[in-house]
């Protein structure tokens, strides 16, 4: 899985991911410190049973990188006709998740193999990605 430019609820994805059997976060540029205190805390222990990473370049040219080692690349958007939950996730993938106030920028967009969304039955436009699994 792969965060862009999360400021909070850093330590409920790491649970959450845990939790769900996930073991790899990739933060891209400009998300906060996993390993600030606060995030420690919030994670409940699960910090150390994830394998967290933080890249020092852009977000865009980790996913060309991706691409061109063969992974899938699914991208949340409010414009996908898909359902998280009806796609098969096999071999080598990614998730692209936005912050809650930008969103997965256009240029990452570009390189998902397949957009993918979270249901908001009661109109909502937003769900926080801290909620996913």
């Amino acid at each position: 899985m792969i965060i862009f430019k999360i400021h909070g609820n850093l330590g409920t994805i790491i649970r959450t991911l845990d939790a769900s059997g996930n073991n790899c976060l990739v933060l891209s540029k400009g998300t906060v410190d996993p390993y600030n205190s606060k995030v420690i805390r919030s994670t409940m222990g699960a910090i150390f049973r994830i394998n967290i990473f933080q890249l020092d370049k852009e977000l865009t040219d980790y996913l060309s990188e991706l691409k061109e080692n063969n992974f899938d690349i699914y991208t949340t958007s409010l414009k996908a006709k898909e359902m998280y939950f009806d796609v098969s996730y096999t071999g080598k993938f990614a998730i692209i998740m936005g912050n809650e106030s930008q969103g997965v920028s256009n240029e990452a967009i570009k390189h998902a193999n397949k957009l993918i969304k979270i249901p908001m039955p009661r109109k909502g436009r937003k769900f926080k990605c801290c909620c996913c699994d």
